[in-house]
């Protein structure tokens, strides 16, 4: 079954007859069109539709496997109205604007506008063999990059300096910056996402590098707490209690786990250790043509491990005034486990 059979079954599950697409993830997914900001999708039980507009003519014509009609609002609306004249269209609720709705409804008189949720995520969650390899690119360029920043990360160097060095080398190897990086030395490592400042690495600190590549619109994902010098005693025992609990939950992952019982997993292990309190985020999410998107690895997240899911486990401990820590791996479920994608090493603390 093709994607678009699949995506039409989960609309007549929905009560839809046609779907408009406006989320810009899911406007690429459906389409392959990788400007998904600037168009939209019309699914019918006929066909599919790419809506965009002149600047992408060439564009949409090499990447879209659907249909594309160029045009402007108004236009675009009055093609669609007559595609969709008395039927039950549902648009994304988490997406569409207010505006965008209203719109709908003045050119849509005719149609039964229904709101629908994560119609097309539930799709997204199986990653294809194209999409994963895609991600497993990311990753590998990830790593080469983290490898050849590591040894800068010393006393003296800047946060902001150390954040400009992944960003460059990621974009010197042909990707693009995934997300904001995360470089948070000393006390700072006690705020999960603590953009690179412009503090100063000091000898004894622990640094946590969150950062990660995107590649073909697929994303990578990894984080790393390396220590300058020796840490003090309790960001030691912190770092041990985190890289048990990672590697424990990474060790669970298989199809048919829960994701809410791998969340529990790792919080367990870390509440033994009296951290409870300073895991402050959810174990982990999926990654693909966003950063976060579905599994949720979170306490009550309802998913289930599937093959093809690409997942982050990232547990974290943080301690405000001290530090903290936080160790994140980029995992692909397979049929009957696991496979790590981030294959840079998590470091021993000096003794």
């Amino acid at each position: 079954m093709t994607q678009l059979e699949q995506l039409r079954a989960a609309m007549g599950q929905a009560g839809v007859d046609a779907l408009w697409v406006s989320d810009p993830a899911n406007v690429r997914a459906v389409s392959g069109f990788s400007s998904g900001k600037d168009g939209k999708v019309l699914v019918t039980p006929e066909g599919a539709v790419l809506y965009t507009d002149g600047r992408y003519t060439v564009q949409a014509g090499e990447e879209s496997r659907i249909e594309q009609h160029i045009a402007r609002p108004p236009e675009t609306y009055q093609d669609a109205a007559e595609r969709v004249r008395g039927a039950r269209v549902g648009f994304e609720a988490e997406h569409l604007t207010v505006a965008g709705l209203e719109a709908l409804r003045e050119h849509w008189g005719e149609a039964d506008l229904v709101p629908t949720r994560g119609l097309v995520e539930r799709l997204r969650l199986l990653k294809t063999p194209e999409e994963v390899e895609a991600i497993r690119e990311a990753q590998a360029l990830a790593d080469r990059v983290f490898a050849g920043v590591r040894p800068m990360i010393r006393a003296g160097v800047r946060e902001l300096d150390v954040a400009l060095e992944l960003e460059t080398g990621l974009r010197r190897a042909g990707a693009e910056v995934g997300f904001n990086v995360i470089v948070a030395s000393g006390p700072r490592g006690a705020m999960p996402h603590g953009v690179a400042s412009e503090r100063v690495i000091e000898e004894g600190d622990l640094v946590t590098v969150d950062f990660g590549a995107r590649v073909r619109g697929y994303h990578s994902d990894m984080t790393r707490t390396v220590a300058v010098g020796r840490p003090s005693d309790e960001m030691r025992r912190v770092y041990g209690a985190v890289l048990e609990a990672e590697e424990a939950a990474v060790a669970a992952v298989k199809p048919g786990v829960r994701a809410a019982d791998l969340d529990a997993l790792a919080r367990g292990i870390l509440e033994r250790h009296g951290l409870a309190e300073a895991f402050a985020h959810s174990l982990g999410h999926g990654v693909g043509l966003n950063i976060h998107e579905g599994p949720g690895l979170r306490a009550a997240s309802e998913d289930v491990l599937a093959p093809g899911m690409v997942i982050t486990v990232e547990p974290g401990a943080y301690l405000p005034g001290v530090g903290g820590v936080r160790i994140e791996d980029l995992v692909l479920v397979t049929q009957d486990g696991y496979e790590v994608l981030s294959h840079t090493p998590r470091e021993a603390l000096p003794g």
